[in-house]
């Protein structure tokens, strides 16, 4: 460990990666940000080579060599199961070796783990995920982790951009069709998308791959203005967004096997910004989990990464 002082963590998804560079100690020594690194969206290699990009970078911006750094996790949106993780880990080994980078104690972990990790800077908590997908994540006294979610949108998703939005359009199908009286979602997706019509809506979503989530929006705007079936929408949303808060507080009290304050962080587009839905979320929670509390992310999921590449290379054999 003479040489080997540094970690570097990253957390890598659709739009962007950002990695961070720190000592053993967490102390934070560079930070840069790149492209997209979702391998299940652009393929392995360019993923790699974003993340290899930016690590070199870190390393120039401090003025040290790849080899100083004792380990690298990586968290990446799409590396929730083991055999993805080991193909991107694989993946990553090989284009290293080719760009003749030397890397150290390297591992890959989903995005929703270091998220977990940054939020409450590694001690016990709860990060209820809402983005195009749901999940939730939480940390026991005992270090386990725990989930619930994460089912995808055929199973799962409830409470998320898609399921709110597919919800929305099902409305409007349903208005359309004279069997739901009039809503203020019909005019507002007419207005943003010009899906005013059976043809204009079949056309966008089976045929043009329409990206149902954007129509999550216009459901909190709908709501905002007392529209009746958004209202509805989103008020089984945040139940069920409730409901994997409360499972998970279930299985950390289970170990714990006492009542403490837990706290919990927000994570994802659909409920971080403040909007009725978020309004609505926090008071259902509050109200039925009083064990929970409701915080601020302590740090971000690139630093959660940090924390777990330290764990990595100071736990003992």
């Amino acid at each position: 460990m003479a040489k080997q002082q540094f970690v570097i963590g990253l957390d890598g998804g659709g739009t962007k990666t950002a990695a961070v560079l720190a000592d053993i100690h967490g102390n934070v020594l560079a930070e840069e940000t790149g492209g997209p690194s979702n391998f299940q969206i652009i393929g392995i290699e360019k993923a790699a080579e974003t993340i290899l990009g930016l690590i070199e970078r870190c390393c120039k911006q401090h003025g040290c060599s790849s080899d100083d750094v004792a380990g690298v996790t990586v968290g990446l949106t799409g590396a929730g199961r083991p055999g993805d993780q080991r193909r991107m880990w694989e993946g990553l080994i090989g284009a290293a070796e080719r760009r003749n980078v030397s890397l150290n104690m390297v591992v890959v972990e989903s995005d929703a783990r270091i998220a977990l990790e940054g939020a409450f800077k590694g001690k016990v908590g709860i990060i209820l995920i809402a983005g195009t997908g749901s999940i939730a994540f939480g940390k026991d006294m005992e270090g386990n982790v725990h989930r619930a979610g994460g089912w995808g949108r055929t199973l799962g998703d409830e409470g998320s951009g898609y399921k709110i939005g597919r919800d929305g359009l099902n409305a409007v199908t349903r208005h359309l069709d004279e069997r739901l009286k009039e809503t203020l979602l019909t005019k507002l997706v007419a207005r943003d998308f010009g899906l005013s019509s059976q043809e204009k809506i079949i056309t966008a979503v089976y045929r043009e791959n329409f990206d149902v989530a954007s129509i999550a929006p216009l459901v909190i705007e709908a709501a905002e203005q007392k529209d009746p079936e958004a209202a509805r929408i989103l008020n089984r949303a945040t139940f069920e967004l409730s409901e994997h808060v409360r499972a998970l507080l279930l299985k950390i009290e289970r170990v714990s096997r006492a009542r403490h304050k837990i706290p919990l962080a927000f994570i994802g587009s659909v409920i971080t910004s403040e909007s009725v839905l978020t309004k609505i979320l926090r008071h259902k929670i509050t109200f039925s989990l009083p064990q929970i509390s409701i915080v601020q992310p302590a740090a971000s999921p690139a630093y959660g990464a940090v924390l777990l590449a330290i764990r990595s290379v100071t736990r003992t054999p």
